[in-house]
């Protein structure tokens, strides 16, 4: 068996890109497929069939692999973080008072 060489670009002050993926979306797809592990051997200690197990893993880690990418070409480095924030901002603030606007 050959060793594999795989090259990580990273220039200066920029994130790191692995084959497509950029920066938070790495590790996102290293924790799926340490669930999909979990997954998989909860699945056959339970008694399911091999196949079966197997059946499910390689579909749940093909719609991972899929979702992963899509957010990663969607939101971008940072995009995801700034779309998860912007979703805690209210669209509306109602005061029912005069109080905040009075000084004492």
């Amino acid at each position: 068996m050959s060793n594999s060489v795989y090259q990580v670009n990273k220039g200066i002050n920029k994130s790191i890109e692995f084959k497509g993926l950029k920066a938070q979306y790495i590790w996102y797809l290293g924790g799926g497929i340490a669930g999909l592990l979990v997954g998989f051997s909860a699945m056959y200690l339970i008694g399911l069939p091999s196949l079966l197990c197997v059946g499910v893993i390689l579909i749940a880690g093909a719609l991972l692999v899929m979702k992963v990418y899509g957010m990663s070409n969607k939101y971008g480095e940072h995009g995801l973080m700034k779309a998860m924030a912007r979703k805690q901002v209210p669209k509306i603030i109602k005061i029912r008072g005069r109080q905040l606007f009075l000084k004492k």
